[in-house]
């Protein structure tokens, strides 16, 4: 046979076969990794402490293994039952300062943001007008004062002339209405001095109540009127303070109870994040009417504020103290369990397994929850680990001390384990076996 002959036997046998090679590593391996995770899934896992017999069943099975849990008795106690709400600092009292006499601003003795006391001096008007209309209302009174002492001794002698019968009485009579005359001039002239000094007064202007004034709203300098719609400054009254806040109408009949056998209510006012409690006051009063478009009703509560923790127009967070309940069912609140059963805990039972039991959830405070109804005092529940579990799932107790240690000492996916946690992993076992 001439090569000519034999050349086209070449592309169509060894391209054929390198086609097929691929094809038959690909399938070996996949049998062979489908071997080895039969092996692994199905052969007898180690017993894991505090439970379980070897051969109890495969790895794939979760309910052969204890799974470690933090749990806790519900137990029987008081807890205190409150009305939250969003609550608005207003203070009880608000002075837009004004000049009560016309005249040049001389001096302001404040400063911006400055606490002052009621009397205290606020500001300073021209006051030599007031000393000049002073001086003119003393002077009258004292012409008029001589008039008058005249006009006395001028009728004591005509009532002595009308005794000798020298003089008509028609005289002495008019003697005397000048007398009176003269009296009632120096009374206007001694309210023409008390007028002066009033004036006199105003132009020192002092602060009408104890509070901290705010910016300056005149320069000295300015000449300022009784009549200015701005004023001087604003002293807004901090201490004490009020709070309102609203609650549903649902709320109000037990609040106006309490308020009707003269209870005081306890009322905390705590920040915008509800994590730091800023006062402690007391209810002081309710509203008169429902507010239909939200159904509340607005409450005022007051504080000391005697560290000015409380500001006007801050939003704060309002916690009422409305009840006390007592011998309740109390739980941590991390047990609570929300799913398709509605709200449920897991009950640790005699033989290490737990149950799904629905509760129903009553007041919160902070990390304590009232149970009404679905567990009774002593039962143990999960409050740590209650993600994995399922009904029937076999537990492990162990505290919270116990979780933490072995993650702190952990040297990574294959090191230590914290107990109940499981068989080793697979690399660990074969390394302890060697």
């Amino acid at each position: 046979m001439t090569p000519t002959q034999q050349t086209p036997d070449v592309p169509t046998t060894f391209p054929a076969r390198r086609r097929r090679w691929p094809w038959i590593a690909a399938a070996v391996l996949v049998v062979a990794a489908a071997a080895a995770g039969y092996w692994y899934w199905t052969r007898t896992p180690e017993a894991p402490s505090g439970g379980g017999a070897p051969g109890a069943g495969g790895r794939g099975d979760p309910s052969a293994r204890a799974l470690p849990v933090v749990a806790a008795p519900a137990r029987k106690g008081a807890i205190d039952v409150y009305i939250n709400a969003l609550g608005t600092v207003t203070p009880r009292n608000v002075v837009v300062v004004h000049t009560r006499v016309d005249g040049e601003l001389m001096r302001v003795a404040f400063k911006e943001g400055q606490l002052v006391k009621a009397g205290d001096l606020v500001a300073e008007i021209d006051p030599r007008p007031f000393q000049v209309q002073l001086t003119q209302a003393v002077g009258q009174m004292a012409k008029d004062q001589a008039l008058l002492k005249n006009a006395q001794l001028d009728l004591e002698r005509y009532q002595t002339l009308l005794a000798q019968d020298s003089i008509s009485k028609q005289q002495v009579d008019t003697q005397a209405a000048l007398v009176r005359q003269y009296e009632g001039t120096v009374q206007s002239d001694q309210g023409a001095i008390d007028s002066a000094k009033l004036q006199l007064t105003y132009s020192r202007v002092t602060a009408p109540i104890t509070g901290r004034v705010g910016l300056r709203q005149v320069d000295p300098g300015n000449v300022v009127h009784a009549s200015d719609t701005t004023g001087l400054v604003v002293i807004t009254q901090l201490q004490p303070i009020t709070v309102i806040y609203p609650i549903p109408e649902d709320s109000v009949p037990r609040v106006l109870k309490r308020l009707q056998d003269g209870e005081a209510i306890p009322v905390e006012a705590w920040d915008r994040d509800g994590k730091v409690k800023l006062a402690t006051g007391k209810l002081l009063t309710v509203d008169n009417q429902i507010d239909t478009t939200t159904g509340t009703v607005k409450l005022k509560a007051e504080f000391g504020n005697e560290n000015l923790a409380l500001f006007p127009n801050q939003f704060v967070n309002v916690r009422m103290l409305i009840n006390t309940l007592a011998d309740a069912t109390l739980v941590a609140s991390a047990a609570i369990q929300r799913g398709s059963p509605g709200t449920f805990v897991y009950v640790v039972k005699d033989d290490k397994s737990v149950s799904v039991v629905p509760v129903k959830l009553g007041p919160v405070q902070g990390e304590t929850t009232a149970i009404t109804s679905g567990l009774a005092p002593g039962d143990l529940v999960v409050v740590d680990g209650a993600d994995k579990l399922r009904e029937g799932a076999k537990v492990e107790l162990i505290t919270r001390d116990a979780t933490a240690a072995p993650a702190a000492g952990a040297k990574g996916p294959r090191g230590n384990r914290p107990p109940g946690s499981g068989p080793p992993a697979d690399g660990q076992r074969r390394k302890s076996a060697s």
